[in-house]
């Protein structure tokens, strides 16, 4: 099984080679270590873990005009080529199908612990400090302001709702960024979260201070 993780890596290094750097291979590792940490002391598989970390972001709707099946297919079909067995490939797959911030509206299915875990592990990498300088790289990929004063944060009532915003940057913070610390599911990654969101309260209070010509 460790054969499947490093060739995995090799896999997805490939195919992010020239991603936008807020959902490049630097991201996925992250989302990869900071899944394992998150699982250690639990009873989760590793292996379902580290392959749904590793292959989450291949083929992502967002830069492949919002198919959302590209991805799952592109990580279920790699992992029948390299002999993953058909349970680890419909655990990966679900995960992946699934976990996205855009998939969370009005889901009840209960998730499994190893779900639960690369999608916290995911959801930390969008704030503190990275998650901050992700957030601007992608609205610079999309070639959105910082902010504006005239558009004000929006309440998304759905994940279709959601993924059709064009929201300023800093509009993003109050829609999902500030959102993720009470949406997490492990209290490893709760601890975690805590740090990183005040970090970002402090970052916009600065941000609100010097657009008004103060601080």
């Amino acid at each position: 099984m460790e054969q499947w993780i490093e060739q995995a890596k090799a896999f997805v290094g490939e195919q992010l080679r020239d991603a936008e750097p807020g959902h490049d291979f630097s991201h996925v590792m992250r989302v990869y270590q900071m899944a394992l940490i998150l699982a250690s002391g639990t009873k989760a598989s590793t292996t379902i873990i580290a392959l749904a970390a590793l292959l989450h972001d291949v083929a992502d709707a967002k830069f492949h005009g919002g198919d959302e099946d590209a991805g799952p297919e592109m990580a279920a079909q790699w992992m029948k080529d390299t002999g993953v067995d058909k349970k680890t490939i419909s655990d990966v797959t679900d995960i992946i199908r699934h976990m996205s911030f855009r998939h969370s509206f009005g889901m009840k299915q209960e998730r499994s612990i190893e779900f639960k875990i690369v999608q916290d592990a995911d959801r930390l990498d969008a704030i503190g400090a990275i998650g901050i300088a992700r957030a601007f790289s992608y609205g610079g990929h999309r070639n959105r302001p910082f902010y504006n004063e005239n558009l004000v944060p929006e309440t998304f009532s759905s994940g279709a709702e959601y993924a059709r915003s064009s929201s300023p940057t800093i509009n993003h913070f109050y829609e999902k960024l500030l959102l993720i610390k009470d949406r997490l599911h492990t209290d490893a990654a709760k601890t975690i979260a805590l740090h990183r969101h005040e970090f970002m309260q402090a970052f916009l209070k600065q941000f609100d201070a010097e657009k008004e010509g103060h601080a």
